[in-house]
């Protein structure tokens, strides 16, 4: 590793390839996983192909020469070491895991970019939408942004680069936060889901503190980021919308046939996504709300009700004229409005109270 006035020259050498990839696919998942990190430092990486380099790349299995062997497939992926002596900054990666450049297996670039990270002096991160987090989760093919927290430790490092293509990196979201709006939030088999950003938070009778997770540790087929959900207990199914789409899960398995189009359950064909839902045990049906109006849709006979949009203000006076999110339980709906929440009553129809959105959260 080599500093001069600009930048910081790092050099990498790929000893060997696994055979899951072709050859330039390997090297373009590295190269990527290394641009993660030069993006926002002042870091420089060249690739060599002889002698030794800072970060030494290599596949193997089992014991691979450097007394921490591998496990077989699963379990460790693959272990680098801190920049220093010997193997120090050396990223090593377990040939006996199928590797990909998608959601098959292993995602090489994922995995790779955080072993860089370590090969950096990085340790793992607490924060769960971190790349630093100690737990892989495939986030996607595209559009990979390094979040927050990552840039916040590798400038701690090396310092800001100039020539950062992503100036908003994604932050993880703070339960307690008093701006703290909502995506969706829906029950499942008496779990309580709280979506926001690509997260979700799980509130469990039996649970002290609520655990925010990545929403694709859970569903990798679904997008990053949901519009509304929706639990319908008698049919147990929850159904997660996105845009035009609609995904149905029996616990966490997503049913088969879907996703579907939302105007298959009755929506305008130019309706272009749902802002919130709402299923009400006691009359069966499912409210919908987008924009400033809401629909009522008949589970038991799967049909949307006549007489419907209607505003959301008129039927559902002092809630505001949008909803982000909305659930129900014993007789109340709570409507959920950027940083507000509405506690109104099914039964006397008005607000009996208004809370902060994280209020939630016990905060």
């Amino acid at each position: 590793m080599v500093k001069n006035e600009f930048d910081i020259q790092v050099n990498a050498r790929i000893m060997n390839y696994t055979s899951d990839l072709r050859r330039n696919e390997v090297d373009r998942a590295f190269k990527k996983a290394f641009k993660v990190w030069s993006d926002v430092t002042p870091l420089n990486f060249t690739r060599i192909r002889s002698g030794v380099a800072d970060i030494m790349i290599s596949f193997g299995t089992k014991e691979h020469g450097d007394f921490y062997p591998f496990d077989g497939p699963s379990g460790l992926l693959a272990h680098a070491f801190p920049p220093g002596p010997d193997y120090g900054g050396d990223a090593h990666f377990d040939d006996d895991e199928v590797w990909s450049d998608d959601s098959k297996g292993y995602n090489l670039f994922l995995v790779a970019a955080h072993e860089f990270g370590h090969s950096l002096g990085l340790e793992h991160s607490r924060d769960p939408g971190a790349l630093m987090f100690p737990i892989y989760t495939y986030t996607g093919k595209t559009g990979f942004v390094l979040p927050d927290d990552d840039v916040q430790g590798i400038q701690e490092l090396y310092g800001a680069g100039d020539k950062d293509p992503n100036p908003k990196h994604p932050k993880t979201p703070e339960k307690c936060d008093v701006e703290l709006s909502l995506d969706a939030i829906t029950e499942l088999r008496g779990e309580m889901l709280v979506f926001k950003d690509r997260f979700f938070w799980r509130l469990h009778p039996q649970l002290v503190e609520a655990e925010l997770v990545l929403l694709k540790s859970f569903w990798p087929e679904l997008p990053n980021k949901i519009d509304a959900a929706y639990e319908n207990p008698i049919k147990d199914l929850v159904f997660m919308f996105k845009g035009k789409k609609v995904w149905a899960l029996n616990g966490y398995d997503i049913v088969e046939d879907f996703p579907k189009k939302i105007y298959e359950m009755g929506f305008p064909k130019e309706m272009k996504r749902i802002d919130a839902a709402v299923h009400v045990k006691d009359t069966g049906k499912t409210l919908f709300f987008t924009g400033n109006k809401y629909w009522s849709y008949d589970e038991e006979t799967e049909v949307m009700e006549a007489g419907y949009p209607r505003l959301i203000e008129e039927e559902f006076t002092g809630i505001g004229d949008k909803v982000d999110a909305v659930y129900e339980r014993n007789g109340y709906l709570y409507f959920f409005n950027g940083p507000l929440q509405f506690e109104y009553s099914i039964w006397s129809q008005r607000i009996v109270r208004v809370l902060h959105t994280n209020s939630l959260f016990w905060c």
